[in-house]
């Protein structure tokens, strides 16, 4: 259907391209804002952490309420500590292991409520004091009256306190902290708790967390860089004697009479596997107390991640997002194995890694396989096989199977779908080495032809879920449609002809949903009769008790199809009615007096950004022939919906997807079907661009002309030499080279409108 792509020049050429060069500008950490995304319902963390960091040191300003998930809100007030994992922009809560709280005074047990900071342990804090760099957090806390400072190795948080001069103070261990759901049970349900004293500097301890990864483990071993005076131990908030505890609520105070004589350090290392596990991680990632010098080595860190991509825009305040975004999407996964290989399985087994394996954690599969995962096939090569490999494994060992959203060695079996379907398709066609693919494909396979969960077995023998049986039922068809279009495509790669067959067909019973009369998608009952009535505004019939879409409505999930434009096109009566949908899609009223959801946020008629679903829906247009119309919305998306602000996020962050979205959208192309391997232009708001793509090749995008005004591709070049289409392979750009946007004031309907230079699309 299409032509096959050109061949580029040979990247020894790439080298002598003439440099248009960044201004000297200092370091990149510097354009990097923690901040944005901690306010509004961006659901992040200021904290210090390591590209992919096991520990992520951060203050907790709450453990309830929805827009608490990481532990810290920017309207909260108060800090009642700083706890050493947190989740990075989820819309569920947990984590928040071994809070430390620095305060002088009486010794209180319990944080408080977040209405009366003076009612507990939490303090209120300076907001002009407190900073935030990749690696680095610091705060004045002025009910406690102590500087907290922060940093981290990968496995290990080291915090230094600075109490007020010639005083004394304590500090607080909290091993019954951590979030608590804004759902269901509102407890935090804690098993098989322990604390040690060693000596009088070392605490060790862990526990075993039934919040949302139901059953996960921390265990963890502190030392200070002076000795303790006394150590109080309590359970259930009582005195208890002795050196060691177990039980359900388990805390220690540490009292130093010379608090204010000198900064004191604390460092904390933890592990999933045992107490062993977290001193062995604490004594070889951090042997010394040097604040500074690991501090240091966080910065250059994220500053040798960050350089991977160096961009010049037209303002501080785009540079400042773009680089956050950067920032924001290399938190997760995170690295979930100890320094000598051992990490806990999803079978609750401890492991042992093989050499060049890596084992991770935190995949929000969900969100992250539309930008996450395809940025990185650009600019994590060397990482892939670990992350990918990780999902594998997962999969082999957990008794759930195919992994959903696995978190510290546990399923939540969030969201629908099975998304490491694409992730793991996209990294085959992409061609990434070191991953056991056959053994890929045999989890997908059971998941596809065998399991029967969440409607697959209504999905495999009517080719729809009815919506009066199982609740989300047509978002539900629909992702596992796209998901065995991703299993046809590996299947196909590690030789399963036969199956690549029957999923590939498989994957149109998006068709069984779609009602061709209303021209949308919606719920169809067990007897084959469309669900009534139907309203595109609505969640589903039934809210008491039905949703038929997942986060979305009729209209948003309408839009869901990414691998099989051009079929699904026809069913509105082909192209021109297709883009006459996506534009009323935008234009539709966004009020519609509908019970909507919180997630369903940063409303553009009814399209909605602040929601992962609607992510590739801008980037249609070019299937239609008019790109111009992407390069419009993208360019207004990227400009409306991130701000360099707190609140500066149009929904939760999950994991770096709306961050991931901002980059690739920044650097002018986007992934509509990552495992098509093929990115889709749009706007480009980059003037200049230089990444990293390996084996010292580079991949160059200039913009020159680009501007606020300027939003519109007038024509493209690649290695100098005119490029009519509106979409490259990504085989092509990672061989380097340089991608030339002429960008100007009015649209150019001509590029890419002819049926040659549209992105390929079901093949």
């Amino acid at each position: 259907m299409i032509s096959r792509r050109q061949v580029l020049a040979g990247s020894a050429a790439i080298s002598v391209l003439p440099y248009t060069g960044f201004a000297a500008s200092g370091s990149l950490c510097d354009h990097v804002d923690p901040f944005i995304g901690t306010g509004g319902h961006g659901h992040l963390y200021p904290g210090a952490t390591m590209p992919f960091g096991m520990v992520q040191l951060s203050p907790d300003t709450s453990n309830q309420g929805w827009d608490s998930c990481s532990g810290y809100h920017q309207n909260d007030g108060s800090i009642m500590g700083f706890s050493h994992t947190h989740l990075s922009g989820t819309g569920c809560p947990d984590m928040l292991d071994v809070l430390l709280v620095p305060a002088t005074g009486e010794v209180k047990l319990t944080p408080g409520p977040l209405s009366d900071p003076d009612a507990g342990y939490r303090s209120r804090y300076d907001r002009t004091s407190e900073t935030a760099a990749p690696g680095y957090y610091c705060v004045d806390l002025t009910d406690s009256r102590v500087k907290a400072e922060l940093t981290a190795t990968t496995r290990v948080g080291l915090h230094r306190y600075t109490f007020p001069q010639g005083e004394g103070g304590h500090v607080m261990l909290d091993l019954a902290h951590g979030a608590i759901s804004w759902w269901g049970e509102r407890e935090l349900i804690l098993d098989n708790l322990s604390l040690k004293l060693i000596g009088n500097d070392t605490i060790v301890g862990g526990r075993q967390v039934f919040q949302w990864a139901k059953g996960r483990w921390i265990f963890f071993a502190l030392k200070l860089s002076r000795p303790f005076a006394r150590a109080d131990l309590y359970s259930d908030d009582q005195p208890a004697s002795g050196t060691a505890l177990t039980g359900k609520n388990l805390k220690a105070a540490l009292h130093f009479p010379d608090a204010g004589n000198a900064p004191l350090l604390i460092k904390v290392g933890i592990s999933s596997v045992d107490i062993d596990g977290a001193l062995k991680n604490l004594d070889a990632e951090l042997p010394d107390f040097d604040f500074e010098r690991v501090r240091g080595s966080a910065h250059a860190a994220w500053e040798r991640e960050l350089s991977r991509v160096r961009v010049d825009m037209a303002s501080e305040a785009d540079k400042k997002i773009f680089y956050t975004a950067h920032y924001h999407t290399l938190l997760a996964p995170t690295i979930f194995q100890d320094v000598d290989g051992r990490y806990r399985g999803m079978d609750n087994a401890v492991h042992t890694l093989k050499t060049g394996e890596a084992s991770y954690s935190t995949y929000s599969l969900w969100d992250t396989y539309r930008a996450v995962h395809p940025f990185f096939t650009i600019t994590q090569k060397e990482r892939l096989p670990g992350m990918i490999g990780a999902l594998v494994r997962m999969g082999e060992q957990s008794p759930d199977g195919v992994p959903i959203w696995p978190l510290q060695g546990r399923e939540t079996d969030t969201m629908i779908g099975y998304h490491c379907a694409s992730v793991l398709a996209e990294a085959a066609a992409k061609g990434v080495k070191g991953v056991d693919y056959k053994a890929g494909y045999a989890v997908l396979a059971k998941r596809a032809f065998v399991d029967d969960v969440h409607g697959l077995g209504l999905y495999r023998r009517m080719g729809y879920i009815p919506a009066d049986t199982v609740d989300e039922a047509v978002s539900r068809t629909l992702e596992y449609a796209y998901s065995d279009w991703c299993t046809s495509k590996l299947a196909a790669y590690v030789g399963e002809g036969k199956a690549a067959k029957t999923l590939k067909a498989r994957s149109q019973n998006y068709r069984n949903v779609f009602d061709t009369t209303v021209g949308f998608v919606r719920g169809k009952q067990l007897d084959g009769k469309w669900v009534t009535p139907y309203n595109p505004h609505s969640l589903g019939h039934d809210q008491s008790k039905w949703r038929d879409y997942t986060e979305t409505n009729g209209w948003q999930a309408t839009f869901l199809n990414q691998h099989d434009i051009y079929n699904y096109a026809n069913l509105f009566g082909g192209l021109k009615a297709y883009e006459a949908k996506i534009d009323a899609l935008f234009s539709e009223k966004s009020d519609a007096n509908e019970k909507s959801l919180d997630d369903i946020t940063g409303l553009v008629g009814q399209y909605a950004h602040g929601n992962e679903p609607s992510h590739h829906v801008a980037y249609l247009y070019a299937y239609t022939g008019a790109p111009w119309k992407t390069q419009s919305r993208v360019r207004e998306l990227m400009r409306d919906m991130y701000r360099a602000a707190p609140d500066g996020m149009e929904g939760n962050e999950d994991c770096g997807q709306m961050s991931a979205w901002y980059l690739m959208s920044a650097l002018g192309f986007y992934a509509v079907d990552p495992v098509s391997t093929n990115y889709i232009f749009g706007s480009p708001l980059v003037k200049h661009a230089e990444i990293a793509i390996g084996g010292g090749r580079k991949l160059i995008i200039d913009a020159p002309a680009n501007s606020a005004g300027n939003i519109y591709v007038q024509g493209v070049r690649w290695n100098g030499k005119p490029y009519t289409k509106s979409w490259i392979a990504h085989a092509d750009l990672m061989r380097g080279g340089r991608l030339t946007f002429d960008m100007g004031p009015q649209p150019n309907p001509d590029f890419g409108a002819k049926i040659t230079d549209r992105p390929p699309s079901f093949i």
